[in-house]
């Protein structure tokens, strides 16, 4: 039976909602849909990603069940099982918003990190087939120290960056010229000597006719290839 502001709220309702009932039963003093409560949690309530007794189960939205859902959990069976309490999960005999104390809820994620699971569905008999998406789980103690810093830290807006200041000098491009506007001044080429190929006169007799004999300009021409 829900008492005080719990029964209030329900009075609004034409059912029972899991938000009232798992704060009933896990002690955790949070408010509003169940989707909310994980973040609300934050900085508030220790949160992580193992089942513990009393702590609750924060699931994400999901398909049809768009206010996600909150479930407390009364036993830890194994590494890959618990048993819940929760409400509005299950219609029994056609009504919605239905208690249903210690079923079960099995992880189903790859890294068994509880980040998926099935839940007994009493229309079925047994697990229902959706694996529904969970965010972790609230634990009724202190935040620890180290996630209130950090959502004290977050819950600061972003520092405006400083404005860019290049370490490069003002004068850095003074006096550089584009490529496409530059023509390459030609470099006078070095004075060098060309290694000089020395000839050898190949000793040869050149026979002088007798009518070159008797021309002046053929005996000139003839001496100086000698």
């Amino acid at each position: 039976m829900l008492t005080g502001d719990d029964a209030a709220e329900e009075r609004g309702l034409p059912y029972i909602q899991c938000v009232p009932y798992a704060r009933k039963v896990s002690g955790i003093q949070l408010y509003g849909d169940a989707h909310t409560w994980w973040k609300q949690a934050a900085g508030h309530y220790a949160r992580g990603t193992r089942p513990k007794v009393g702590a609750v189960m924060a699931f994400r939205p999901y398909g049809p069940m768009q206010l996600g859902h909150v479930a407390a959990v009364s036993r830890v069976v194994d590494s890959r099982t618990v048993l819940l309490r929760h409400a509005n999960w299950s219609p029994i005999e056609g009504r919605r918003g239905q208690l249903e104390d210690n079923v079960r809820a099995v992880d189903v994620s790859r890294a068994n990190d509880w980040s998926e699971v099935r839940v007994w569905y009493a229309p079925l008999g047994g697990l229902g087939t959706t694996h529904w998406p969970v965010e972790g789980f609230i634990y009724n103690q202190k935040a620890l120290q180290n996630e209130r810093l950090t959502v004290l830290a977050s819950a600061e807006p972003p520092k405006a960056k400083a404005a860019y200041t290049s370490r490069i000098g003002a004068d850095f491009l003074k006096g550089i010229v584009p490529e496409t506007s530059r023509t390459a001044a030609r470099r006078p080429l070095a004075n060098r000597e060309v290694p000089k190929v020395q000839v050898a006169k190949e000793d040869r007799t050149i026979a002088v006719s007798t009518n070159l004999a008797r021309d002046p300009i053929g005996r000139i021409i003839a001496s100086r290839v000698r």
